[in-house]
């Protein structure tokens, strides 16, 4: 009697020693790719400029940290990054509208690349450039190449 009591009760095994802690993922993105991504976002957008560094931070090499203008600050917690974009802008486009297409391209491009939730994009305009400064689109002459106009990629390529 005392044998088939045994058998009709469950064997307590303690668990703990086979419980398999859950896996943790993690995904790092250095800086310099989110500055990648928000460049050639910016690349693309017609009538702004990429604040350019001043020639004492060159000489001190203050633009190795990356591309001036363009900060990406994440928060692993919430996996979320803020941004921070510094432009120029040219000259009678309207400022309300072309944040608001800075700010859409770039978190579309950020969300569709990197798969984080973009918490904030700032857009800060620097500066107007006048019309004086502005490259005017002259008329091909037919006998004579003209050399490709620089875009931003090219501009800050080196950089980085």
């Amino acid at each position: 009697m005392n044998d088939q009591k045994k058998k009709n009760e469950k064997i307590k095994v303690d668990t703990k020693e086979f419980d398999i802690p859950e896996t943790l993922y993690i995904r790092d993105i250095e800086n310099k790719v989110f500055q990648s991504i928000i460049l050639q976002c910016l690349s693309q957008i017609e009538g702004i400029r990429l604040v350019e560094g001043s020639f004492i931070d060159n000489f001190l090499g203050r633009s190795a940290e990356g591309v001036k203008g363009i900060y990406a600050l994440q928060d692993e917690k919430h996996q979320s990054i803020n941004i921070k974009v510094e432009v120029n802008i040219l000259y009678g486009i309207p400022i309300p509208g072309k944040a608001e297409e800075i700010q859409q391209r770039v978190s579309e491009e950020i969300v569709r690349l990197t798969g984080l939730h973009v918490a904030s994009i700032h857009v800060i305009i620097k500066n107007v450039i006048p019309e004086e400064e502005t490259p005017k689109a002259a008329p091909p002459a037919s006998n004579t190449k003209t050399p490709p106009a620089t875009t931003l990629s090219e501009e800050y390529a080196d950089e980085y």
